[in-house]
């Protein structure tokens, strides 16, 4: 049984009833083979919004009404006979139900239904899959993303988006559509009733974390109160800021390391950010792009040891960590962004700043190489040049310097060979490094928490508000 509400409002607007299948006597190698379900990832979603910002295509979110029923079943199943279910026979106690459809609850149900899909699109319906994103394909200038039974479907001609979803309902899929949405209003009141701040009344903060103040394992402070579920609003405040809100990012990820062992301290950083996500729950990311603009951009930042505590670092060695923080941008409009703790300890600014370089170029060059094949496939994809390229910034020059010259350093001869993954992409001027005056960073609320005057300059040029 469940309950569908309406995502502005939050009133139920529908109820759900299905039959489900108990998975907890299914066994591994006898009624079922595999239950890995690939869904795409964010990147490619954020990436087919931002082209449909930037070139002004239609698009439609698809809704497969009950999905996996729709498909046959994989192999022979059995069911008991639910509760409340009669037949007609004495000793109905010795009969059960076989399965005919991929009902819900399977172990590979999803992965079931994947394979159906996909089978129909590029065998039956001409569909070209990606071989960066094993959930995205191709139609002539169309882009299809697919999450599960979610999808979105978007291009420049809205006719033959009109043309595919016919194509797909006479394959006999059950399709409904509707139109799509950044902001995430509802998860932000979920986050406030946790929180008990969703009174008229609540006193709001103009920053999402007190700039003054570094969050530390507070050791010797009295346990948090356990006044909400500390795990539980974490996990929604990553989902929040992974999606809509790089500008919070910062304070969910520092409290999460203390989620183990929370303090009174933890517990207040978390209602200080409920209080500025109150004053600003309507908002998200507004994506105004720029024309002429290089397709893809990239900014670095790192704030090499910016956790250190000398007192406590006895117990919590991680202080010692850097953390850095970049966002990947198309046509001005920020695509990918993220802010996180370096694995491995730095032992200057430049091994810091060169590994966050790293990890940045790990999320950018799939989507360099998306674009690449895109472009392969014919879509009228705007460029200031004929060659896909993408552009890295960043401050400090020692790192600039091992990443544009290959040469011999004493000094940085120890760092992991996997940190140089990007070299040949430079090499072959698919990947230019620049230097940006610290100013101009748009990465700084990612590694640290800032003033109202530099949070407001950097939203402004990130989230467009």
């Amino acid at each position: 049984m469940k309950r569908k509400r309406d995502i502005m409002t939050c009133k139920v607007k529908k109820l759900k009833a299905r039959l489900n299948i108990d998975a907890s006597k299914m066994r591994q190698g006898i009624d079922y083979q595999e239950n890995f379900v690939p869904v795409a990832s964010r990147n490619s979603i954020q990436l087919l919004l931002m082209l449909m910002a930037v070139h002004g295509w239609h698009s439609t979110q698809l809704d497969y009404v009950l999905a996996f029923p729709q498909v046959p079943v994989e192999k022979e199943l059995y069911m008991k006979i639910p509760r409340g279910f009669e037949i007609d026979r004495e000793d109905s106690n010795n009969y059960v139900l076989k399965l005919h459809r991929n009902i819900y609850g399977q172990k590979q149900s999803g992965r079931v239904w994947n394979k159906f899909l996909v089978n129909k699109l590029v065998n039956e319906l001409g569909f070209t899959q990606s071989r960066v994103d094993k959930c995205v394909f191709y139609w002539r200038e169309m882009m299809y993303v697919l999450y599960t039974d979610d999808s979105l479907l978007a291009g420049p001609d809205q006719n033959k988006i009109n043309q595919i979803i016919e194509d797909l309902k006479k394959g006999r899929f059950d399709i409904m559509d509707g139109t799509v949405h950044l902001t995430q209003p509802h998860l932000i009141g979920n986050i406030l009733c946790d929180l008990n701040l969703d009174k008229p009344n609540t006193v709001t903060k103009t920053t999402p974390a007190l700039s003054s103040k570094i969050l530390f394992r507070h050791s010797d402070s009295e346990p948090f109160d356990k006044s909400f579920e500390y795990r539980s609003v974490i996990g929604k405040l990553n989902y929040l800021e992974k999606a809509t809100r790089s500008n919070i990012a910062y304070m969910p990820h520092q409290c999460a390391r203390f989620s183990s062992d929370p303090k009174v301290e933890h517990g207040k950083a978390i209602r200080w950010l409920g209080r500025y996500l109150y004053a600003t729950r309507d908002e998200g990311t507004i994506l105004k792009p720029i024309e002429n603009k290089d397709l893809e951009e990239v900014y670095v930042d790192t704030d090499f040891s910016g956790n250190w505590d000398y007192e406590g670092a006895s117990e919590d060695m991680d202080t010692a960590q850097s953390r850095h923080g970049y966002i990947i941008m198309y046509a001005g409009c920020p695509i990918l962004w993220k802010s996180q703790m370096q694995t491995e300890f730095a032992l200057s600014t430049t091994e810091s700043e060169y590994t966050g370089l790293s990890y940045a170029l790990r999320s950018a060059i799939p989507i360099m190489e998306q674009l690449k094949e895109m472009n392969e496939q014919g879509f009228p994809i705007k460029t200031a040049v004929h060659k896909i390229h993408c552009r890295v910034f960043e401050d400090n020059s020692g790192a600039l310097e091992i990443a544009k010259t290959h040469k011999y350093h004493p000094r940085t001869k120890h760092i992991n060979v996997k940190l140089h993954h990007f070299r040949d992409y430079v090499n072959r001027k698919e990947v230019s490094i620049h230097p940006i005056n610290t100013l101009e960073q748009l990465t700084d609320y990612l590694t640290k928490p800032v003033n109202r005057e530099t949070l407001v300059r950097l939203r402004a040029r990130v989230m467009g508000w």
